[in-house]
């Protein structure tokens, strides 16, 4: 039966017509936020480097340096995510501090 099937008879597959439909189907990044760590009276800068340490990843050195920029400038910037990611360490951090009766403020921003 497939033998009496004639060149003519498949459909033209047009291939850069098929590449443009991909294309197009593609997902755009999603947008990029940053967490900023707010400076107040209160809270430790070992707890602001602790919290870079194991909330956001930071190492040592890296935690200083932001914490100290947290102190000296009243924000820093302790990572960028996506929109959900930045806002669960964002909570991360501020429930850790709450825990310790500490007024820590950490926001989320868009990049």
């Amino acid at each position: 039966m497939w033998q009496n099937l004639l060149m003519s008879d498949i459909p033209d597959i047009d291939i850069d017509e098929q590449a443009v439909a991909e294309e197009d189907a593609k997902l755009d990044k999603p947008g990029m936020y940053k967490v900023l760590l707010h400076n107040d009276d209160f809270t430790t800068m070992e707890f602001v480097v602790f919290v870079l340490n194991h909330v956001f990843l930071r190492t040592p050195a890296e935690a200083v340096t932001i914490m100290l920029k947290v102190h000296n400038e009243g924000v820093g910037v302790a990572g960028t995510y996506p929109l959900e990611i930045a806002k669960m360490k964002a909570d991360k951090a501020m429930n850790m501090a709450r825990a310790r009766e500490f007024p820590f403020l950490c926001t989320v921003e868009e990049e």
